[in-house]
């Protein structure tokens, strides 16, 4: 158990011995329900190349160092401590792709052409989102997205939807025709929404997506 403040980290004392013991499957006590937090806080890379990887965010989020260490560096682009912290953990091999874990990581912009300010190769318009994606140095795929829905009740419908059941992977955009969209004066409301295309089959995305 951890407990946090903005000005410090306090870690419970745990051996290496009691960490390899943590169950990998929780079970509730019966009878009483779960409760959730009440958000998620931040994300931990630990990588060989720290300096670089810091930059990286730096650039990538408009983010600030709010803690520099020996290890590597604490980072955040709101009001939170951290959002991101980049670590030299001893031992870190290089990232292996299509081995099981996190696929990736999302932030929200709060409109379109701010989420557009930044291009890539690879972009789909999920529904419930308009999304860009990227890779750090390390090889960790980036989203970016913005919501496409006003309210959480229409983007939980939307995912209720024949629609998205059909095709919950999305359909594919190209982001500077967008943009000349947006320059000859469409309106983003109208951008935003994902045109249909019918059922979308995993082999279809772009394979420097899947790798």
């Amino acid at each position: 158990m951890a407990i946090a403040s903005v000005a410090t980290i306090y870690q419970a004392r745990q051996t290496s011995d009691e960490l390899a013991k943590m169950p990998s499957k929780f079970e509730p006590v019966k009878g009483e329900a779960v409760l959730p937090p009440a958000k998620l806080a931040h994300l931990v890379l630990r990588t060989t190349r720290e300096t670089e990887m810091t930059k990286f965010y730096q650039d990538f989020l408009g983010a600030r160092i709010t803690h520099q260490a020996a290890f590597g560096a604490f980072l955040s682009y709101d009001d939170e401590h951290h959002r991101i912290a980049i670590m030299n953990i001893p031992g870190t091999g290089p990232k292996v792709s299509g081995s099981s874990g996190l696929e990736h990581v999302a932030f929200t912009y709060e409109d379109l052409p701010q989420m557009l300010s930044n291009l890539t190769h690879e972009r789909a318009s999920h529904g419930p989102t308009v999304s860009m994606y990227y890779r750090d140095i390390d090889g960790n795929k980036i989203e970016t997205q913005v919501d496409v829905f006003k309210t959480s009740d229409e983007a939980n419908a939307y995912m209720e939807s024949d629609a998205f059941r059909i095709n919950p992977l999305g359909v594919d955009f190209d982001p500077e025709e967008m943009i000349r969209k947006l320059e000859d004066g469409a309106s983003i409301d109208s951008l935003l929404p994902r045109p249909e295309s019918g059922p979308r089959e995993m082999d279809t995305i772009p394979s420097a997506f899947m790798a």
